[in-house]
């Protein structure tokens, strides 16, 4: 029995996947369910069309609006333009970043691909590689396609050229930023392993614990507004930095980056105690089959 173990588990390490035939598979699995698919494609068109909705409707509503607002958007044309449709963009992001992870664990079907990897971090690494990159990918086409639709429209009242001073940074940070946000999604899905939990925990950092923030008194509530996940990140699709921002750009980027490595460092650690406890249950139940073997055998033995 001794002899044969060794090749067999060398066999297996020759034969376990590289990290780049997980990413294929992941690949295969996310552009194979038509759902994502279709899902990414209808994000584009909505937040194109609502940019269109929302810069037409503040081109004609320009002389009635407030001077404060005239004068934001004139100061920052470029996050009035990617704002108007980055709402939309970044709850389908959310969503769809539980989805592709919880699901599996919700269904099942993460036990096929434990099959061929039994450790955990590689498939997960791979699925945010992937995920995460698909993001980036619709992320800058989104934003670059809402900057050239948007601008237009906008510029017989705030106008505004993509090599003017921060424009360029804000709109491929617009993509980086929805990027992140879909694996902050994922390692929360990670997390929880249930899909409508898992939306329900990352809706609320969007749409919840954001504005209630806001209520915290003093510099209390800006601070802790400031350093949430999603309030940081947006920064980065603004042109200017605004009155009452807690942090800059690339700051406010790389506080969502943190929150984010944290929350995968989180899923690792998990992922590795699962594979841990699995492994030494597997040894326990091999032991005792080894000693209920070698008791049957005594009891045949004596019998005899």
């Amino acid at each position: 029995m001794t002899t044969l173990s060794a090749p067999a588990r060398t066999a297996a390490v020759s034969h376990r996947p590289s990290f780049g035939r997980l990413m294929l598979s992941e690949w295969t699995k996310i552009r194979s369910v038509r759902s994502t698919v279709w899902s990414l494609a209808i994000l584009v068109v909505l937040t194109l069309v609502f940019t269109v909705l929302f810069m037409e409707m503040g081109v004609a509503n320009w002389d009635k609006s407030d001077a404060s607002q005239q004068a934001a958007m004139r100061l920052d044309p470029t996050g009035t333009i990617l704002g108007s449709g980055i709402l939309l963009s970044q709850l389908a992001i959310c969503v769809l970043g539980t989805m592709v992870i919880a699901s599996e664990y919700s269904t099942g079907m993460i036990r096929a691909s434990l099959l061929a990897v039994p450790k955990r971090v590689p498939v997960l690494a791979a699925k945010g590689a992937v995920f995460g990159l698909l993001v980036l990918a619709v992320g800058e086409l989104t934003s670059f396609s809402s900057f050239f639709i948007g601008a237009p429209i906008l510029h017989s009242k705030a106008p505004v050229a993509i090599g003017d001073p921060g424009v360029l940074r804000a709109v491929v940070g617009c993509g980086l930023y929805l990027s992140l946000l879909g694996l902050f999604a994922l390692a929360v899905g990670a997390i929880i392993r249930h899909t409508a939990a898992s939306i329900t925990g990352v809706i609320a950092f969007v749409l919840v614990i954001a504005p209630m923030a806001k209520l915290l008194p003093g510099s209390v509530g800006e601070h802790v507004h400031g350093y949430l996940p999603t309030e940081a990140g947006y920064l980065i699709t603004q042109q200017h930095p605004r009155t009452g921002d807690v942090l800059g750009p690339w700051q406010g980027l790389g506080v969502l980056a943190l929150w984010t490595a944290v929350l995968l460092t989180v899923v690792k650690r998990r992922g590795t105690s699962d594979g841990r406890g699995k492994s030494s249950a597997g040894r326990h139940r091999v032991s005792f089959f080894g000693r209920w073997m070698q008791s049957m055998r005594s009891a045949v033995v004596g019998a005899i």
